[in-house]
């Protein structure tokens, strides 16, 4: 599926350089893939997603992780359901 966080797919979500991957913005335990159905994934040049120096990639960095499944969930909620929607399929909220 598409994403649902941006329509720009030819461009890293942060530095507008083209993209290497997609990142899912709900990820561990199983739960990627069901980001992949939803779509709640952005393209992202190897620099941001888990290449750059610790503050410049979101994977291995705890706060951007954190924000990462905060913003998925906020995008998911909007469109597709309700909180409680959300805690039934990813077996938590991150809100």
């Amino acid at each position: 599926m598409k994403s649902i966080v941006t329509n720009q797919a030819n461009t890293c979500f942060f530095c507008q350089s083209p993209p290497d991957c997609y990142h899912h913005l709900i990820f561990g335990n199983g739960l990627r893939s069901l980001a992949e159905e939803d779509g709640i994934k952005v393209p992202m040049c190897n620099k941001h997603h888990n290449m750059g120096a610790n503050l410049e990639k979101i994977h291995g960095n705890p706060m951007a992780e954190k924000l990462s499944k905060m913003l998925g969930q906020a995008i998911w909620e909007n469109h597709y359901g309700s909180r409680e929607d959300f805690r039934k399929r990813y077996g938590k909220s991150y809100l």
